[in-house]
C-alpha cells in the first residue's frame, strides 16, 4: 500500500532518497524515471531524443501515468512511488499520504549530473535545463502541468544545500519512521 510519494526534477537526489527510504523501512518502490529511461534504451533513443519523440507521442506518457495511478491504488502495489508527476497523481485521486518533492537549482542539477553520468558540468547543465523545458512543455500541453506548481506536495525539500543522509532524514521524519 502506498506510504509517499517522491518527485523532483531529474538530477534532485529523488533516487537516492527513494533508496534509502527503501533500505531503512524494508518498502518497495517503482521509480517512473527507470521505467521511462528503459522504454528510451528499448526505442534506441537517448533520455533526451525519447522526451522530445513522447511530446510527438502523447500516449506513451499517458500510458505510464494512468500505470502508476493504477498502482497508487493497489492495496498490494509498491510503499513508494517516485516520478515527476507521482505527487500531482496522488492529489488527483485522492490519496492521503505525504506527498514530498525534492527542489534543487538547475545548477546544482547540472553538478549531480555530471557526477552521476560523467561529462562535463556544462555539458551536464546544457542536457538539464533542455529536459526541463520539453518536459515542462510536454506536461503542460498534456495535462495543463506546471512544473514550478507546489500544490500537490505536503512537503517540500529545499535540497542545494543538504547532502543525502540530511534529506534521507527530513524524509524519515516526515514519515514518522525516524532514522
Amino acid at each position: 500500500m502506498l506510504k509517499i510519494t517522491v518527485s523532483g526534477p531529474p538530477g534532485s537526489g529523488t533516487s537516492t532518497l527513494v533508496k534509502g527510504i527503501c533500505k531503512k523501512t524494508g518498502w518497495k518502490s517503482v521509480n517512473g524515471g527507470d521505467v521511462f529511461r528503459t522504454h528510451a534504451k528499448n526505442a534506441g533513443l537517448t533520455v533526451e531524443e525519447f522526451s522530445k519523440l513522447c511530446r510527438k507521442d502523447l500516449g506513451v506518457d499517458r500510458g505510464l501515468d494512468e500505470s502508476l495511478k493504477s498502482l497508487m491504488r493497489e492495496d498490494s502495489g509498491p510503499e513508494v512511488i517516485e516520478s515527476r508527476l507521482s505527487g500531482w497523481w496522488a492529489m488527483e485521486i485522492s490519496v492521503q499520504i505525504p506527498r514530498l518533492h525534492i527542489s534543487t537549482s538547475i545548477e546544482e542539477r547540472g553538478r549531480r549530473l555530471a557526477r552521476r553520468d560523467g561529462g562535463t558540468y556544462e555539458e551536464n547543465l546544457k542536457r538539464a535545463m533542455s529536459r526541463h523545458m520539453d518536459d515542462s512543455h510536454r506536461y503542460m500541453e498534456l495535462y495543463g502541468i506546471d512544473l514550478a506548481d507546489m500544490t500537490p506536495y505536503t512537503h517540500v525539500i529545499e535540497a542545494d544545500d543538504l547532502g543525502e543522509h540530511e534529506v534521507l532524514g527530513l524524509a524519515l521524519d516526515i514519515l514518522g519512521v525516524g532514522e
